[in-house]
């Protein structure tokens, strides 16, 4: 196999996600809908960048604008109106490709999960010695349902099939198409061509290159993937539902793997980017969202929600914590039941143990937040920052007012609101003066119980 040449070539990739995705009942473009926090073209392209094309295509329907907004100057865009077919679709990229002399992979946006070794495969194949005119993914499911068929002898296509134009003989093979393909480009538009609309659908279907050139003479070459999930299309909320639990069981294996306990594996979900160290421990129902990194021994108690955040080595959260966009935890802090954090840092040792708001927090080493604390970080038009010095002991249901500086070692006392800056080692109180009137309570319950039983009389 001469995976020289093919490692020397241009590739090109024609993405395509012109589908209405009218099953997913949505407003938004199929392929942006998420897994594990991530839209489907995203894991994709991620995939594709490993192989570093050198122009990427997509080719859309409805919803240009969303994709546009997604994608920036990352992909071309070419427009497919009106849909006719896959073939079609491939053709919408020609302009696009124009004068490029490489590899060009035909992708799929709702087919998010083919691994860069699958495609560099293709391009292997494409170059091996008897030098196929076109490539096909080729895959063996459990149940071929209404799949389009690759008719082959090992490796070498005789004839390609849509499921609604087979005889029943062409059924009872169960190699089916993924629909992915790599073609050399000064092939591919030329075949496509060609390609004519005489079948069940009336419609250019791309598989149809792979027959017109093996009647050109030309060998065509099949590629199987191992792992029918890799080529699974997701095309309604329920196979979006199946496909995030099949990542999510995978993610989860490799966490195990990596040195991570989940008490409670199936109850725990990652994002897509989620990075943890080894001796982690997470117990059930935690979810991470993107952006979370986690270091050594850190413990993340049950019901706690985690994301855009950073968590140092030896750090405890939750239960029930919440941790949002820009919350970091440095060495050994603490943060307990119903704490939520949000631009914050809590510094090395510093706890927040209860019932606390830290929102564009600094909170220094030692310090300790007492239960039902806030920081008042907004004025209802701009946030402001609260910073608390190291050792600092804020007492419960206190309000920081923010911009408000704590000072190293001092104390605010419990049920104060600060608004004024604390210095080093002083005591902030901040309460109205409590009034006492001796047996005041006794005098109205007595004349409440009075009321009472004259309104029943």
């Amino acid at each position: 196999m001469n995976t020289t040449v093919a490692s020397a070539r241009p590739i090109a990739a024609i993405v395509l996600a012109a589908g209405k995705g009218t099953r997913m009942k949505s407003d938004r473009h199929k392929v942006l809908h998420p897994v594990a926090g991530r839209p489907m073209i995203e894991h994709l392209l991620a995939s594709l960048a490993e192989l570093q094309p050198a122009r990427t295509v997509v080719v859309v329907g409805q919803g240009r604008d969303q994709l546009e907004q997604q994608l920036g100057d990352r992909a071309e865009l070419a427009v497919q109106d009106p849909q006719l077919g896959t073939g079609h679709a491939v053709q919408q990229a020609e302009t696009a490709l124009a004068g490029f002399d490489g590899d060009v992979l035909i992708l799929y946006g709702d087919v998010p999960f083919v691994r860069p070794a699958t495609m560099r495969a293709m391009l292997d194949r494409l170059h091996a010695e008897d030098q196929p005119a076109a490539v096909v993914l080729g895959f063996e499911p459990d149940d071929p349902l209404q799949y389009g068929r690759v008719v082959a002898l090992r490796d070498k296509i005789s004839r390609m099939v849509e499921y609604k134009d087979a005889t029943e003989d062409q059924r009872t093979c169960r190699l089916c198409n993924s629909g992915l393909l790599a073609v050399p480009a000064a092939r591919l538009f030329e075949l496509l061509s060609r390609v004519g609309n005489a079948n069940a659908q009336g419609e250019y279907y791309l598989p149809d290159i792979v027959n017109i050139a093996i009647a050109d003479g030309d060998i065509c070459a099949v590629v199987t993937t191992d792992d029918a999930d890799e080529v699974a299309g997701i095309n309604s909320r329920s196979e979006l539902a199946d496909a995030e639990a099949r990542w999510q069981a995978v993610r989860r294996r490799q966490a195990m793997e990596d040195g991570v306990t989940l008490v409670a594996p199936d109850t725990v979900f990652f994002s897509w980017d989620t990075q943890l160290g080894r001796d982690v421990m997470v117990e059930p129902n935690v979810v991470f969202g993107p952006g979370v990194q986690v270091a050594d021994n850190v413990v993340i108690h049950a019901f706690s929600h985690v994301e855009g955040a950073r968590l140092e080595s030896g750090v405890s959260i939750g239960p029930f914590a919440r941790l949002r966009p820009g919350a970091v935890l440095q060495e050994g802090a603490r943060i307990g039941n119903f704490v939520e954090m949000k631009n914050a840092v809590l510094g090395p040792g510093a706890k927040a143990n209860h019932l606390t708001y830290l929102g564009d927090a600094r909170v220094g080493a030692g310090a300790n937040i007492g239960a039902g604390t806030i920081t008042c970080n907004y004025d209802g038009y701009f946030k402001h920052e609260t910073v608390i010095g190291e050792r600092a002991f804020i007492g419960s249901n206190s309000a920081l007012i923010a911009p408000v500086r704590i000072g190293a070692d001092a104390i605010v006392a419990a049920g104060s609101a600060v608004s004024r800056d604390v210095a080093d080692g002083e005591l902030r109180m901040v309460r109205a003066e409590q009034l006492v009137k001796p047996g005041w309570a006794d005098s109205f319950h007595d004349a409440m119980k009075k009321k009472k039983a004259d309104r029943k009389g």
